[in-house]
């Protein structure tokens, strides 16, 4: 249950939330604020609290929320509470208008769009900053004002300047020409972002707001209506974006900012995604690249974020996945890998599945490549991709020097009739066949490697005709050369 205003205003709990909008699913960006915050709870033995804040219901995507909820929990970041959801807090907010209107704080606005906008088009003639402040309608004569709640209601600033300290950005100041009258409930009865936030930080006692850079021109308004709340606002944190390559630009969809779970649905792990992000615009000031989750809450500082936008590095990410995916035992892979094997696999025993494992391990960046690169284990490579790579071979050597394909591969056949196909003879043959047909491994193995394959890439060559097996291999090899005859 939720600690309550005596127990909260008297200790020293970290609470901090996660406060994404319903509209579309979680990219990087979102995942790493949540990530943020959530390590500056569980630090300190808070609590991490998600709130959806779901207010602007034009934009509200139904399926959103449940995305928000299993993002979340495949990364491991499940909220201490229960999700909150702002449109189940309506009278909550209406309640603090209320509040507002009492103190002469807020006012309904009648204004048209088109009234609005002519405004604007005079300001930005006269080459002013529009201020709604500056066209407020009079009060109404005697008693109190009367709200209409089919009319928007407005937030009656005080415009002054500020100073204030941001966890991430440092001191920081404004002055009272960026603040200006701003809705805070809207004739459909929602409240806008600006007024319902604060309410609900106060009321849910969160004690660090952890968000995006994007919000940072509207500090300066928050700090106006926390004095006319009256309510202690808490600490503040302004994360810069995650910006696209090149750094020139915030990350996008149209830049590679994918959906969350499809990293999931690609195989990467939740672990390495985890240390990608924190890493993303963070350092402990050392060379360390790879945390783990306990290390990351041990040693995470939000002094220690940097304050430029962090460059998002696909090709990082794809590294450090691997680096996980290589710290797997084989069991462990076994389980993770259960959803990536090709179709072929499905009647495959499990140790020969294990073994095709032991042999891919250290070539897999994310477990999506499972299927193409052990496709071959399973059925037999179409002979004509066989033919094609050796007429129009990509391996470097076999361009500049094209041997007998045919003549090496009957030399394989014979060599390795006679092994008994452990992992050292077929190391120890082939090694010795280099010698006999005065070759190299760049021509050799690679001639082998297509025969028994079909493929452009491979494991490493013994091992890979060690868990073909010698009867599988040498059926392999002697088809090729008769395709070659013909």
């Amino acid at each position: 249950m939720p600690i309550s205003n005596i127990e909260y205003r008297t200790s020293k709990l970290f609470r901090t939330r996660f406060a994404p909008s319903p509209t579309g699913y979680l990219h990087v960006g979102g995942v790493r604020t949540a990530l943020f915050a959530w390590l500056v709870a569980k630090q300190a033995k808070g609590q991490f609290i998600l709130r959806i804040e779901d207010t602007d219901r034009s934009r509200h995507v139904e399926e959103a929320e449940q995305h928000i909820i299993d993002s979340l929990g495949w990364l491991g970041m499940q909220p201490d509470e229960p999700p909150v959801r702002q449109s189940e807090r309506l009278d909550i907010y209406k309640k603090w208008a209320k509040e507002l209107i009492e103190t002469g704080r807020a006012y309904a606005d009648s204004s048209t769009p088109e009234e609005l906008e002519a405004l604007r088009r005079k300001a930005a003639d006269a080459k002013k900053p529009f201020l709604f402040r500056d066209h407020r309608p009079d009060p109404p004569a005697g008693g109190s004002p009367v709200w209409d709640e089919s009319m928007p209601l407005r937030f009656k600033s005080e415009p002054k300047s500020y100073s204030w300290h941001d966890e991430v950005m440092g001191n920081l100041s404004a002055g009272p020409e960026v603040i200006d009258d701003f809705i805070i409930l809207k004739s459909d009865g929602y409240p806008t972002y600006n007024f319902a936030h604060i309410v609900d930080d106060h009321e849910m006692h969160i004690s660090h707001v952890i968000r995006s850079q994007e919000f940072l021109p509207s500090v300066p308004k928050f700090l106006n209506l926390y004095e006319a709340l009256a309510i202690e606002r808490p600490k503040l944190a302004t994360l810069p974006y995650v910006m696209a390559p090149g750094g020139r630009k915030k990350l996008s969809k149209r830049d590679g900012a994918k959906d969350i779970l499809d990293y999931q649905r690609e195989g990467y792990l939740p672990e390495a995604l985890i240390n990608f992000l924190a890493t993303l615009g963070w350092n402990d000031g050392t060379e360390q690249e790879i945390f783990s989750v306990a290390e990351l809450i041990k040693k995470f500082d939000l002094s220690r974020v940097q304050k430029s936008g962090a460059h998002f590095d696909e090709q990082r990410l794809l590294w450090m996945n691997g680096h996980y995916i290589r710290q797997l035992t084989i069991d462990e892979l076994g389980q993770k890998a259960k959803a990536f094997w090709p179709n072929e696999a499905k009647t495959a025993n499990e140790s020969y599945k294990k073994a095709v494992l032991e042999l891919v391990q250290e070539r897999l960046k994310f477990l999506a490549e499972l299927a193409e690169l052990t496709k071959f284990f399973f059925e037999e490579p179409q002979i004509e991709q066989v033919i094609k790579l050796y007429k129009e071979p990509v391996d470097k050597y076999l361009k500049k020097e094209p041997p007998d394909f045919k003549k090496f591969l009957e030399a394989a056949v014979a060599e390795l009739s006679t092994s008994d196909f452990s992992v050292a003879d077929i190391q120890k043959r082939l090694n010795k066949l280099l010698k006999t047909l005065h070759s190299k491994p760049a021509i050799l193995f690679p001639v082998i490697r297509i025969a028994a394959s079909g493929s452009q890439i491979s494991p490493e060559l013994f091992g890979t005709l060690h868990v073909l097996g010698k009867a599988e291999t040498l059926k392999r090899l002697s088809q090729a050369t008769s395709s070659l005859e013909t």
